[in-house]
């Protein structure tokens, strides 16, 4: 099928031209997502607004961790009904497979969060997924508590046992859907949302296109980065995050199916979203420059020495063309991974020789200093206004 450029987000015509020279079908299903939300969670979402802040939360509490399955007896239809969902897994799960890539995410974890900063958020924010952020001002406001959140949302999925039902793997990836439904919410009606042009907001196209680049994306950048792990591995860490996209509510239509077809919803993605916009060149920026303050740099030079090499790195990951779109500094990108690569390959080295220095810097122990653990649990409140600096935390 190829997309009617006539009734698409305005936002993705000449993107539509460019992706049907290359995959028509791809193209028509990716821009067909641009238009649609997530009616399951959308709709518990309205539901519940009425009810208030607390009511909310703690019926969703209650179906988090509904292991009986009779705690919500009385709650609104659309509550049980979503939560109902979540429970049911797909025909495709198997449990059983996810544990070589918890191995290798826990033997590879610095490399990993290397990858997300520099690699895969970096171009996630160069779509228009970068439009919903900029305007929530949830990175720039609270840059530091986002990216420890999606590190926690890691940690859990890639624990063992962290995907069974009610889990904590599946409650974070439970949580973030209905986040995205409230957020979704709150834009639609903030008046600065302009769906003819941007379409849904957060749509399945943008959820689908992440999950493709948290998963085989960032296995290209895990090997350039010096990774190592086996094809059993590699299937099992896409299979990880395959049943955490469907938990957060990636319809199976544009969900992909293995490695292969995740690389092609990146690339056609890719290939359909408009060029960068200033809020991807100031997602970009806040990013790099948020990563020194959650490894906990104090000093300012510290700081910006980091950032600098963070940016550096990311330009040799992303490629010349989208670091310069994006205006990162100038710089080369000569031997950039090579010498990433010796770094580990020496540290690591030591590690082996030095059982104290493997404790201490076990990636265990680095990922838990990176994510956010709030003192009190975890909060199934949801942001109550647009604004970031305007809402309650959550």
């Amino acid at each position: 099928m190829t997309p009617d450029t006539k009734n698409i987000p305005t936002a993705y015509a000449e993107g539509c031209v460019r992706g049907r020279h290359v995959d028509p079908d791809r193209t028509a299903a990716y821009v067909a997502h641009t238009m649609i939300g997530d009616p399951l969670a959308d709709a518990m979402i309205a539901e519940l607004e009425p009810l208030g802040q607390d009511e909310a939360a703690r019926l969703i509490e209650l179906g988090m961790h509904d292991r009986a399955g009779d705690a919500l007896r009385d709650a609104p239809a659309s509550v049980r009904d979503f939560f109902a969902h979540c429970a049911e897994p797909p025909t495709w799960l198997d449990r059983s497979s996810f544990q070589p890539g918890c191995r290798m995410f826990h033997r590879n974890t610095r490399l990993i969060l290397a990858g997300m900063v520099a690699g895969v958020l970096v171009e996630g924010f160069s779509t228009n997924i970068a439009k919903s952020f900029f305007l929530t001002g949830r990175l720039r406001d609270q840059g530091v508590r986002r990216l420890k959140q999606n590190n926690r949302h890691m940690l859990e999925i890639f624990m063992p046992g962290g995907m069974d039902t009610h889990a904590d793997g599946w409650t974070h990836s439970v949580r973030i859907r209905l986040v995205h439904a409230k957020i979704r919410q709150l834009l639609g009606r903030s008046g600065e949302w302009d769906a003819g042009e941007l379409g849904t907001p957060i749509s399945a196209a943008h959820l689908g296109f992440a999950i493709a680049a948290f998963s085989a994306r960032l296995l290209q950048h895990l090997h350039r980065l010096g990774a190592s792990f086996s094809e059993e591995e590699r299937r099992s860490f896409m299979a990880v995050w395959r049943y955490s996209g469907y938990l957060m509510g990636i319809p199976e239509t544009i969900l992909y199916r293995s490695e292969e077809d995740a690389l092609e919803v990146f690339r056609i993605g890719g290939l359909c979203e408009p060029p960068p916009s200033a809020e991807s060149i100031a997602l970009a920026a806040s990013l790099i420059n948020s990563a020194p303050l959650f490894a906990g740099l104090d000093d300012r030079n510290e700081r910006r020495k980091l950032a600098g090499y963070i940016a550096q790195l990311s330009r040799a990951l992303i490629g010349v063309q989208l670091a310069d779109e994006l205006m990162f500094p100038a710089s080369s990108t000569f031997g950039v991974l090579w010498k990433f690569r010796a770094l580990n390959r020496v540290e690591r080295m030591l590690r082996k020789l030095n059982p104290r220095r493997a404790a201490e810097t076990a990636n265990l122990t680095t990922i838990l200093e990176v994510s956010m653990f709030d003192e009190g649990g975890t909060s199934y409140r949801l942001p109550d206004h647009v604004y970031a600096e305007q809402s309650s935390q959550w």
